[in-house]
């Protein structure tokens, strides 16, 4: 196990950087090169790239910017949540970036503590939001309840196909961001068990780490020991771990069971135990922020992107593909092909996730996307920790700020 995740880290850094000397999903024309070419930092949380997922999908945005706005990117991981404040102070004060982008949770503290005193510093904060309203701070969150609830479907419907009725997720830290895909995924399952009157059982595990393979592997095998019949992903490199643990557990014979990954398409890492992957675009929002700047549309607030803004949704076959084949020029694809990746891959959802539960997600969907429904975002625990408890008594309507499904 150590083995492979080792092998994780390797691949992920070798398959993002041929990520971003090629092309990505929805990925458009090249525009002029500006005469003064913007120049923007990205700074990774303390977890940094190599993660298969959130880091190394702002580093793909990033990249992506470099190719069709011109701009100029320099990456920094600070060394400890202690060195976010004097790294930011640093670089505002040298006056060198035209933006900071900011990547995660961790950096909202630091953030509020120094943007007030460079006015003349543009921030942008990924996936969190300081709560202040500054004319030169965007957030950009995502509605990751959308995501969720869409996975939470597709979960229930697989576990059934394996014999189950169980659900679970190996989630990273206790965060904003993650309650609103505890929501959502918890919402999906009782949505599941409201339209087909079928039972679903929603395991939950925070680990509090989003970088330490061992304890995503523990976590899975503590799931699965509970006859969890699905995990879901919700931890950046720590759950590569938990995608280890569901390849030993149906590799040493213990039973059946399957993963799915989150953020980009994860698929490739083991394709006959991982059929699907949330996304959460981080490199569109990353790409937005950067695009602010060098068009000269920059404004301070808040920006949500969810399924209607294409900032949530699930991977395409399209998608695996092009991964498959970024880790397949990388030298990393061993065994098989890109092509033979999205075959396994397409037999598998065929296989597990059958035409009603796609029904289910695609109605879900439309009312996403449509407005029918919109799901509330929890100011506080309390609040987060209230919704959860509705939803498990299957009040739905509990999760919902607009519409109804009861």
């Amino acid at each position: 196990m150590r083995n492979r995740s080792g092998l994780a880290l390797a691949v992920a850094i070798l398959v993002m950087m041929a990520v971003a000397s090629g092309c990505i999903q929805g990925e458009t024309s090249p525009t002029a090169t500006p005469e003064k070419k913007v120049k923007v930092a990205v700074l990774f949380d303390v977890g940094g790239r190599g993660d298969l997922s959130f880091n190394d999908m702002a580093y793909l945005g990033a990249e992506r910017a470099k190719k069709e706005l011109g701009v100029e990117v320099d990456y920094m991981t600070p060394k400890s949540n202690e060195d976010m404040v004097p790294l930011l102070r640093q670089l505002s004060e040298s006056g060198e970036y035209d933006l900071l982008v900011l990547i995660g949770f961790l950096w909202t503290g630091p953030l509020n503590e120094v943007a007030d005193d460079y006015p003349n510093q543009k921030f942008a904060l990924i996936d969190s939001t300081t709560g202040k309203v500054r004319e030169n701070e965007v957030d950009i969150l995502f509605r990751e309840q959308e995501v969720a609830a869409l996975m939470g479907v597709i979960a229930s419907g697989m576990a059934y196909e394996l014999g189950g009725n169980t659900i679970g997720a190996v989630a990273g830290m206790d965060i904003p961001p993650l309650w609103k895909f505890h929501i959502g995924y918890l919402f999906g399952a009782k949505y599941f068990e409201k339209k087909t009157g079928k039972p679903v059982k929603v395991l939950w595990q925070y680990t509090g780490t989003f970088t330490d393979t061992q304890v995503g592997y523990n976590t899975a095998m503590q799931l699965l020991q509970q006859d969890a019949k699905v995990l879901y992903g919700l931890a950046g490199l720590t759950h590569v771990g938990m995608f280890n643990a569901i390849i030993d557990w149906n590799e040493q014979g213990k039973g059946k069971a399957l993963a799915m990954g989150q953020d980009a398409s994860q698929e490739w890492y083991a394709p006959k135990y991982i059929p699907i992957s949330g996304a959460k675009r981080v490199d569109v929002a990353v790409y937005k922020a950067i695009e602010m700047v060098v068009k000269g549309e920059w404004k301070g607030g808040i920006v949500t992107l969810g399924l209607k803004e294409n900032g949530v949704g699930y991977w395409d076959l399209e998608g695996v593909r092009e991964f498959a084949q970024f880790a397949y020029e990388a030298g990393k694809l061993k065994g098989m092909t890109p092509d033979e990746v999205v075959n396994i891959v397409k037999e598998t959802r065929e296989a597990y996730i059958k035409p009603y539960v796609w029904d289910i997600v695609n109605e879900l969907a439309e009312k996403i996307k449509s407005g029918e429904i919109v799901f509330k975002t929890p100011k506080t625990h309390e609040e987060y920790e209230k919704i959860i408890e509705e939803l498990n008594k299957g009040n739905l309507d509990a999760a919902l700020e607009k519409g109804s499904v009861s």
